[in-house]
């Protein structure tokens, strides 16, 4: 289960790079592990080993929103990436696109992946450096400090998962009622399936 996501709102890293892929948003050598706990510390080392990065930049630490440029996401499919980046406490990332694989782990770790064209994402890059985004999944919209309005379009489904702080295991949880009466009539219709009718004394 995730944090229910409707509003997120407040400074935003406006980075705006290109191309970012897995491998700079953690690096392979912090894979080991298989817990999420930890790994903001290693998201985008390599940017962060820079003087003056912007992750590291007292203005906006602690930022809920990432901006970022085209092909986010890219390269391995390592859902660390995604780890990682909500470990280091963002919430949504905007960009003009993201890889297949990263938007899909995002959304499961209750990541909002928000798709804007690339004059909405130079705008708010200028209006995060003083100013505030918020990211609205009630109305479908990006707004600025500076009264900017970005509409966004969000599959119904992902939506309503991360309005409702579900991921696959939650969803299947949510079904535990119509699961379980199933089974109970399944065992009793083909006892075998579940063992049930099983003479252990009997020989194959």
């Amino acid at each position: 289960m995730n944090d229910p996501v409707t509003i997120v709102s407040g400074r935003a890293y406006p980075w705006g790079a290109k191309n970012i892929d897995t491998d700079i948003i953690i690096p392979a050598h912090w894979l080991k592990t298989t817990t999420r706990e930890g790994l903001g510390r290693g998201a985008f080392e390599t940017v962060r080993a820079i003087d003056g990065n912007i992750f590291d930049d007292p203005r906006y630490a602690g930022s809920p929103i990432l901006i970022a440029g085209d092909n986010f996401g890219c390269g391995s499919s390592r859902e660390h990436a995604a780890w990682a980046i909500g470990d280091l406490g963002i919430r949504a990332v905007i960009a003009p696109s993201f890889s297949d694989i990263f938007s899909g782990n995002a959304f499961k770790n209750g990541i909002v992946p928000v798709v804007l064209p690339q004059e909405a994402i130079d705008r708010l890059v200028e209006a995060a450096k003083d100013g505030e985004v918020t990211v609205d999944l009630e109305t479908m919209t990006v707004t600025t400090s500076y009264q900017d309005r970005f509409p966004f379009e969000l599959d119904a489904f992902r939506r309503d998962c991360l309005m409702q702080g579900l991921d696959e295991i939650g969803l299947t949880l949510a079904k535990h009622a119509a699961i379980s009466k199933f089974e109970s009539a399944d065992a009793s219709h083909r006892p075998w399936i579940s063992g049930r009718g099983h003479d252990a004394s009997v020989a194959v």
